[in-house]
């Protein structure tokens, strides 16, 4: 919040922000009420009519520019990512370097897809016409991003907003807002006017206020499926692009390399401390095999050091709060008194949950059916492909999946047959690349992120016709 916006909304209060790992306070951010919200619209305003009046190639160049200042201090966002969000350093690490290509490939867009000619005379009737297309920014876009990828995942709302020529209403979540902070101040050093992005950290009621406010023409969000259906019921009418979260599987047929399968299956189930909505939650092998990953998956999972995640050898860090463990805690022990086995791990120091594995869990059972967002996994075996593909397919929303095998009728055959927002052949469903189209399928399906995409919906045609007659 910025110090004119203080002196309008008056008596702020600030929160603080902690350490997941140790309990250390991060820092505290002003906190906006929701009654402000026609302070943050005016602010709005004012910025989208400056972003729209930035050419393309400053719009692109700031962007560059950013890119280039993040790289210039990459450990110093990294340490920011670790301390709000508790990840391991060598993730956040890969985070910020996410998050420079992220920005790099939104430079991109603002240069190249300024829209098409329109072919008019291949029409009859239309021979003495001719045109094209533009791409025009929506206006307003409201921003609501989460604690998991505090950086990176708030990059891919804010740069195609900016190459689109749009203002932004970001709402970072209140656990996690430094990193959001710091991005937004560097593209302001960077030349992007102040105006163009307004800041509001607050709870639910604040998100209410912005996503149902009239002016409003795109919400983008990203976290849980109550709160994405919370908000379609707010919105009105304006456009909506949503990150609903997954309960990634992966199939692991007899065929495949099997080392490979594990440790790619280790590193996609426990990233991020398995608060990840492309995580591989439920892995299906195929009889054949299955002894033999899962006596290997426990042996790596085993071999995991979870601690402080400043720590240089560390892999697994702490989720993003206490509470946050004990629910995961709380799920396995539900799941282990309908008679679920458990293989390693459930065991909790604080907001540190250990990695768990977890076999013959019922299939009515909510680590089946639900997003866990927490380091669980769940191990079964199948029989026939058909048969594992149907497993895939049973909880309602979907974002990623993934299958091993060394047959490629089985690969395609799986990546027909999941009903998945991308279908990773011979990698774990957390395969992600900045630049691809990425959402979910089904109750999941809500628009997609990814550069072009995200910019494409953030920006709306305007055909211009000229008459030659």
């Amino acid at each position: 919040m910025t110090a004119a916006m203080r002196r309008e909304v008056g008596d702020v209060k600030e929160l603080g922000v902690f350490n997941p790992y140790d309990g250390s306070l991060v820092g505290r951010v002003a906190v906006t009420p929701a009654d402000a919200i026609d302070v943050l619209l005016a602010r709005a305003r004012d910025g989208a009519a400056a972003a729209r009046s930035l050419p393309r190639h400053r719009r692109a160049t700031i962007l560059e520019t950013a890119a280039q200042q993040i790289d210039a201090t990459c450990e110093d966002f990294a340490r920011t990512i670790v301390r709000e969000a508790g990840k391991t350093i060598a993730q956040a690490r890969k985070e910020t370097l996410r998050c420079i290509n992220t920005l790099k490939l939104s430079a991109d867009e603002a240069r190249r897809n300024a829209g098409e000619i329109v072919p008019f005379d291949a029409y009859a009737g239309s021979e003495a016409r001719q045109g094209w297309f533009t791409r025009e920014p929506l206006g307003i876009i409201a921003a609501i991003t989460p604690y998991n990828d505090p950086l990176n995942l708030v990059a891919h709302k804010l740069g195609p907003a900016i190459a689109g020529g749009n203002a932004v209403l970001l709402k970072p979540s209140e656990l996690a807002p430094f990193s959001a902070l710091k991005l937004v101040e560097t593209l302001i050093a960077a030349g992007l006017p102040e105006s163009v992005i307004t800041v509001a950290v607050g709870g639910a009621d604040l998100g209410h206020a912005i996503v149902s406010a009239r002016p409003v023409r795109m919400v983008s969000f990203t976290g849980g499926f109550a709160t994405g259906e919370a908000i379609t019921r707010a919105a009105g009418l304006k456009k909506l692009a949503m990150d609903l979260g997954g309960n990634a599987p992966v199939i692991v047929m007899a065929d495949c390399d099997l080392d490979k399968a594990v440790a790619a299956c280790i590193s996609g189930a426990y990233w991020a401390a398995g608060q990840n909505c492309i995580g591989t939650q439920r892995i299906l092998v195929q009889a054949g095999c299955y002894d033999r990953f899962r006596d290997a998956f426990v042996a790596g999972t085993k071999k995991l050091r979870a601690g402080d995640p400043e720590l240089e050898g560390t892999d697994v860090g702490p989720m993003i709060s206490v509470s946050a463990a004990e629910k995961a805690e709380a799920a396995v022990d539900a799941a282990h008194a309908r008679g679920a086995r458990i293989l390693c791990g459930h065991w909790r120091a604080g907001a540190l949950y250990h990695p768990t594995i977890l076999e013959a869990v019922p299939r009515d059972d909510r680590l089946w059916r639900e997003e866990v967002f927490a380091p669980v996994v769940v191990l079964e075996r199948f029989e026939t492909l058909d048969e594992a593909i149907g497993m895939a397919n049973e909880p309602d929303y979907s974002l990623h999946a993934g299958i091993f095998t060394g047959n490629l009728a089985h690969a395609l055959a799986a990546a027909d047959g999941i009903e998945a927002g991308g279908v990773m052949i011979n990698d774990s469903s957390d395969y992600r690349f900045d630049a691809m189209p990425f959402g979910g399928f089904k109750h999941g399906s809500m628009g997609r992120e990814g550069v072009r995409f995200a910019y494409e919906d953030m920006t709306q045609p305007k055909v211009v016709c000229i008459n030659r007659t």
